[in-house]
Order: C-alpha cells, then sequence, then structure tokens
C-alpha cells in the first residue's frame, strides 16, 4: 500500500467524520456548514492547501471512484459529496450518532 494511501485510510478509519476538502470550494463550504449545524464533529483536510493534496485526491479517486471534492466519509462509510450528504439531512443525526461523530 502505498504511503498515500496509508494517509488517506488512517485518516478515515480515524475520525468518525473526515471532509476531504478545498479551502476555496463552495460546494465543501455546504457540506462543512451543514455538518457544524448538525454538531458533527469532523476532521476536514484542505487539499489545496497541503503538498501531497493532489495524490490524496487521486488516491480517493482509486478509492471511492470520486475523484471532486469534497468527499466525505460518515464511520468509515463514503457517503459521496455535498449534494449526497444533503440528501441525507433527515438522516444525518442518525448517522453521526451512529458513527460516534457528535
Amino acid at each position: 500500500m502505498s504511503a498515500t494511501k496509508t494517509k488517506v485510510q488512517s485518516i478515515i478509519d480515524e475520525n468518525p467524520v473526515a471532509v476531504f476538502s478545498k479551502s476555496y470550494c463552495p460546494y465543501c463550504k455546504a457540506a462543512k456548514a451543514l455538518l457544524s449545524e448538525s454538531g458533527a464533529k469532523f476532521y476536514a483536510i484542505e487539499l489545496d492547501q497541503i503538498d501531497d493534496g493532489s495524490a490524496i485526491q487521486s488516491t480517493l479517486g482509486d478509492i471511492t471512484g470520486q475523484t471532486t471534492v469534497p468527499n466525505i466519509f460518515i464511520g468509515k462509510k463514503h457517503i459521496g459529496g455535498n449534494s449526497e450528504l444533503q440528501a441525507k439531512k433527515g438522516d444525518l443525526k442518525t448517522l453521526l450518532k451512529d458513527a460516534g461523530a457528535v
């Protein structure tokens, strides 16, 4: 397993909610706002602000088939992007509680 894949997997495994994001992305901001409003404790990594951001994004594409951000995991399960997160709004509190994120 590559160092990048190991890093990505440990971020997913060690955080009840992991958001792979870019600081300037409006969809990322919307997703993080919804998680904050839901009281979620989440870990966000801004891929545009770290040296290996593009490698991480590429690795996420390999793992999930999704190459866009935000790329969101709750309870180690891939949720998808902002649209998918917003679509789960009604179930979000339960998802977060089950993941130990609230």
